[in-house]
């Protein structure tokens, strides 16, 4: 005789479609970005820019210095473009890295919107499409992994099912 307790087997499946929901929350998130980087691109004059300087920030947040350690401060390119008949323009990239990408003097492609050349970014890989690959990649990891677990639960589940079924074979 089998007894089963039905709280917990719920908790189970909650947590499990919660595992599900997160992970299409973080693929949505990146597809709404990604989308954001698409209408930009579509939209967006191309001009050339000159990285005038490095801003070095220390954007890190740790928790514990035990626990991990800081790479260091990053450098985000300031870079200097003429859009199509205006004046200079001046914008701070949202990416960074250390080392950095880019060096003082180098001359970049930018992207910026005819409308307001203050919005503008350096046309790369890094500044529009990391963030969006980065959420849709974790997002479809962790749905997969949940999705995965409710189908070997599911599975598991039938087979104990169909298991505990005794069948009396026909003599005849």
């Amino acid at each position: 005789m089998q007894v089963q307790v039905r709280g917990r087997r719920s908790a189970g499946w909650w947590v499990t479609f919660g595992v599900i929901g997160f992970g299409t929350l973080f693929f949505v998130i990146g597809a709404i970005v990604a989308g954001a980087s698409i209408s930009f691109v579509t939209d967006a004059e191309s001009a050339e820019g000159t990285v005038v300087s490095l801003e070095w920030r220390d954007d890190h947040v740790s928790s514990s210095s035990k626990s991990r350690q800081s790479s260091g401060p990053m450098a985000y390119p300031v870079v200097e473009f003429t859009p199509a008949g205006g004046t200079p323009t001046t914008f701070q990239s949202s990416a960074g890295s250390n080392p950095p990408s880019y060096d003082t003097g180098e001359r970049v492609d930018v992207l910026y919107r005819a409308d307001d050349p203050g919005d503008a970014k350096i046309d790369g890989f890094v500044s529009l499409w990391l963030i969006p690959l980065v959420f849709c990649g974790v997002g479809l990891l962790i749905a997969g992994i949940g999705t995965g677990v409710a189908i070997a639960t599911r599975r598991r589940a039938l087979a104990a099912r169909s298991g505990s079924r005794t069948v009396v074979p026909a003599v005849g």
